[in-house]
C-alpha cells in the first residue's frame, strides 16, 4: 500500500515551523501498518497545493493533508481539493454548531470569517475536532482515472486521465495545529483506516534504543549475528542521536513478530548493557522508574548544563517521587555556598575539574539527604577552554552513600548539543550505577 504525506504551510518553507507532523505521523502511520513512501511541504499557494494533491492520487492508495482548513485566506486546501474532484461545497450544520457552542465557551464572539469551516465537500467523511473549530475531512476517491501524464522530472503539471482500477483511494484532510490533528487521528482516523483500508500482511516493527555506543560500533557487533533474519525478509535500520543510537527491527508478513522477536534477542544479547529502552521510552523515564521501583532519591548539582538534566527529569510524571533538588551552581560562589566545595580546591584547581565535582556531588548529597546525587562541570563554550581544558571538556560526578567516582569526558559541540550530551552521559551513569546497586 502506498501512502503520501503532503504538509501545506509557508512557513514550514521558510523555517519559521518545525514540521512535526512528518515525523509524528508517520511514526504513528508506521506502527499501524500504514507505512509512508513519500512526504512532501508545500507553501501555502493554490497551484503548488493542486499539483501535490493531483500527483500523490496519482501514485498513493492513502494521502493525507495537514493544514489548509482553517478561516483565513492562506487555508486554501479544502477548496482546492473540492475542486479537484468535481464536488460541490455545502454548509454543514453540525459543524456550524460547534463552532458557534465553541466561541460560546470560550466567551468570545464568533467572528463571520470562521463560518467557512463548515463547508464539506458533497460525500465527504467529517472528522470531528473536539479541540478546535475546523473539523477534519475524508473522501473516498474513485481510483479510476488518476494517472501521471508525465513520469519525467520536469513536469510541471500532472492531468487525470481515464486509467483503469479494481479499488478506490482515499484522500484524509487534518487540520494544522498539533493539539488538533494528533487527537482527531488518534481518536477517529485509526479507526477509520482499519475500516475502509484494512492493512492485508502484518507489519510489525521494534526499535531498540542505546547509548553509550557509537553507530559503526553498534552495526558492527549485530550486523553479522543478524544475517540469517535480513535473509528471510528482516529490515534493519540505525538511527543516531547525539549520544545514542536506535536500532530498528521491522518485518512484513505472517511470520513477521517471530522473526522480529528473535532479531531482538540477538540485538539484545549483542548490545547488553547499552540498550536502556524500547520504542519510545526516554533515558530520563527509564531512570525515574528505576529509582521509584528502588524507592531511592536523586539531587543534582548543575553547572554547564544549566538545570537541562533537571528538566529533563521533570518531564517525566512521576519525578516528584525521586527528585529531590536540582541546584544550577553555576558561579564559584554559588558551589561554595550551597555545595560546600572548598575555595581553596577552586583556587587550586579551577571550577572545571574531577576534585570540583566530586564535591559538588558529594554537597548535594549531604545538603539533600539524597540517595544518590550527580554533578556536572565543564567547558561549553564557545570560550573559556584553554590548552589543559579545552572548550567540551567536562566532568561528570556521581555519589552515593558507598562511593564517589567521577567521569571525564570530551563533547566539542555548541552550546545546545553540548548540554543534550552531557545530559545524556550523566544519566546513563546514574542508569548503570543503579541497576548494580539492584
Amino acid at each position: 500500500m502506498n501512502v503520501e504525506l503532503i504538509n501545506t504551510g509557508s512557513e514550514l518553507l521558510l523555517g519559521r515551523v518545525l514540521n512535526t507532523h512528518q515525523q509524528w505521523l508517520c511514526r504513528r502511520l508506521a506502527d499501524l501498518g500504514y507505512v509512508v513512501t513519500r512526504q512532501v511541504a508545500v507553501p501555502d499557494a493554490g497551484p503548488n497545493i493542486e499539483q501535490a494533491v493531483r500527483e500523490a492520487l496519482a501514485r498513493a492508495d492513502l494521502v493525507i493533508t495537514t493544514g489548509g482548513l482553517g478561516p483565513t485566506s492562506d487555508d486554501l486546501t479544502r477548496d482546492l481539493v473540492a475542486q479537484l474532484l468535481g464536488k460541490k461545497l455545502r454548509e454543514d450544520a453540525s459543524i456550524v454548531k460547534h463552532i458557534e457552542q465553541f466561541f460560546a465557551a470560550r466567551n468570545r464572539p464568533m467572528p463571520v470569517s470562521t463560518r467557512v469551516q463548515a463547508l464539506v465537500p458533497e460525500g465527504a467523511v467529517v472528522l470531528p475536532n473536539p479541540h478546535g473549530t475546523a473539523p477534519g475531512l475524508a473522501m473516498k476517491v474513485d481510483a479510476e482515472g488518476w494517472q501521471l501524464e508525465n513520469c519525467d522530472q520536469t513536469a510541471s503539471r500532472s492531468t487525470l486521465n481515464p486509467q483503469p482500477s479494481t479499488h478506490s483511494k482515499w484522500l484524509i484532510m487534518l487540520p494544522g495545529p498539533p493539539r488538533e490533528l494528533r487527537p482527531m487521528f488518534s481518536d477517529t482516523v485509526v479507526s477509520l483506516l482499519h475500516r475502509v483500508l484494512p492493512i492485508e500482511s502484518e507489519y510489525v516493527c521494534r526499535t531498540l534504543r542505546t547509548v553509550g555506543i557509537g553507530e559503526s560500533q553498534v552495526a558492527d557487533k549485530i550486523a553479522g549475528p543478524l544475517c540469517d533474519a535480513l535473509a528471510r525478509g528482516l529490515d534493519l535500520g540505525y538511527c543516531a542521536h547525539m549520544g545514542a543510537v536506535d536500532v530498528r527491527l521491522a518485518a512484513h508478513g505472517s511470520q513477521a513478530t517471530q522473526l522480529v522477536r528473535a532479531a531482538e534477542s540477538v540485538v539484545r544479547e549483542q548490545l547488553n548493557p547499552n540498550i536502556f529502552a524500547a520504542d519510545d521510552e526516554t533515558l530520563e523515564a527509564v531512570i525515574v522508574q528505576l529509582l521509584t521501583a528502588r524507592k531511592k532519591t536523586l539531587a543534582l548539582a548543575e553547572s554547564c548544563t544549566g538545570g537541562a538534566i533537571a528538566h529533563r527529569l521533570t518531564n517525566v510524571p512521576g519525578a516528584s517521587a525521586v527528585l529531590l533538588a536540582g541546584l544550577v551552581t553555576y558561579s564559584n560562589d554559588a558551589k561554595r555556598r550551597f555545595l560546600g566545595v572548598r575555595a581553596e580546591t577552586l583556587a587550586t584547581h579551577g571550577a572545571v575539574s574531577e576534585v570540583v565535582a566530586r564535591e559538588m556531588a558529594e554537597g548535594a548529597r549531604r545538603a539533600t539527604g539524597a540517595d544518590y546525587a550527580l554533578s556536572v562541570t565543564g567547558v561549553a563554550g564557545p570560550d573559556g577552554g584553554s590548552e589543559a581544558k579545552p572548550v567540551g571538556t567536562v566532568f561528570l560526578g556521581f555519589a552515593s552513600a558507598d562511593e564517589t567516582v567521577v567521569f571525564k569526558h570530551f563533547n566539542p559541540f555548541d552550546r545546545e548539543t553540548f548540554k543534550s550530551v552531557t545530559g545524556t552521559q550523566a544519566l546513563e551513569i546514574l542508569r548503570l550505577k543503579v541497576m548494580s546497586t539492584g
